[in-house]
């Protein structure tokens, strides 16, 4: 089975200025297996029994050099398979000292958590002990799983917290990942991410993933990444895979025009996006008026109730997620 990518990929943008660009991969020099560019039988198996033989685009141009161990700039969106492009390389070089030798950093607690999830499933054999450290949930369990902890998942904020109160060592990280970096500037931890930078070692591996290369990007590569490889996975989606429709549609009948296309598509599973959080609350109250099966999602919930409206749209409990 092919680890795909998802289906709602674009084209990504131009090599960014001054940036060394990794040799286009031809049919002869591509590693088509995930056995021929993983040479660890441990985290092999694990891949094994997930089902995955081909590694995506982004896996297959990024694992050889990160297992180099080169500074890396990879250009790919959320759904093209990071995780395991940057946690295979990661898995490699971990040993068996209990302390954190790899710090992942990323902009949402979702996100936190998706990263941990998927780095449990190729360390199934391995054994590394993963930390996930963001906000929005009781410090003191993050402050004993980061005693032993070899790997490091979290939020800029609640990472800077740890080092504040000396809960986070960072003396021997090795690997430093940014994953959607972009997003991080966008959502304004650019200060937080330099300092957490600045609190580890120089002599270190960083591994930047953003799907833009917006300035702030560039400048933070410039002060902590050395002569980088820049790695771009251009995916093409099919156009006949996503039929694309919008509505012009007065202000006080769109309720009424949204009800009516659920109605004649009958999504099994569907998203509906708001700009606010009053908007979303007050979209998704009316849609259970119509007896319609809709939870709303937005930063306003809970951790554990954001948690459990997400297990629930998996699990099919569901239809309808509206969200910010």
């Amino acid at each position: 089975m092919r680890f795909t990518p998802n289906a709602y990929e674009s084209v990504l943008g131009a090599h960014a200025a001054g940036m060394r660009a990794i040799p286009d991969f031809s049919e002869k020099n591509t590693m088509t297996t995930f056995s021929g560019i993983v040479k660890d039988e441990l985290i092999i198996k694990a891949i094994n029994d997930l089902g995955f033989t081909e590694p995506t685009e982004i896996q297959a141009k990024t694992i050889t050099p990160a297992l180099e161990g080169k500074d890396l700039i990879g250009q790919a969106k959320t759904g093209s398979g990071k995780t395991f492009a940057f946690g295979i390389p990661i898995l490699h070089k971990i040993n068996h000292e209990r302390s954190p030798q790899a710090l992942i950093l990323a902009p949402t607690r979702e996100l936190c958590q998706q990263i941990t999830t998927e780095l449990r499933k190729i360390c199934k054999y391995k054994k590394a002990r993963i930390a996930a450290v963001y906000g929005g949930v009781s410090i003191n369990p993050q402050i004993e799983q980061l005693h032993d902890a070899q790997i490091v998942v979290g939020t800029p904020g609640r990472i800077l917290d740890h080092l504040e109160r000396d809960t986070f060592r960072t003396s021997h990280i090795r690997t430093f990942v940014l994953d959607e970096a972009d997003r991080m500037f966008d959502m304004g931890f650019i200060d937080d991410v330099e300092r957490i930078a600045q609190a580890i070692p120089p002599k270190r591996q960083t591994l930047l993933f953003s799907a833009t290369m917006p300035h702030a990007v560039k400048e933070l590569t410039k002060k902590y990444q050395q002569d980088p490889v820049h790695i771009k996975a251009v995916t093409h989606v099919e156009e006949h895979l996503l039929p694309q429709f919008y509505y012009v549609v007065e202000h006080n009948r769109k309720f009424s025009l949204l009800m009516h296309l659920i109605e004649q598509e009958r999504p099994k599973l569907g998203i509906i996006f708001c700009a606010t959080r009053h908007i979303v609350d007050v979209v998704a109250r009316n849609m259970q008026r119509h007896n319609m099966n809709a939870q709303a999602i937005h930063g306003g919930l809970s951790q554990a109730k954001r948690d459990r409206v997400i297990q629930d749209f998996k699990a099919g409990k569901i239809s309808v997620l509206v969200a910010t």
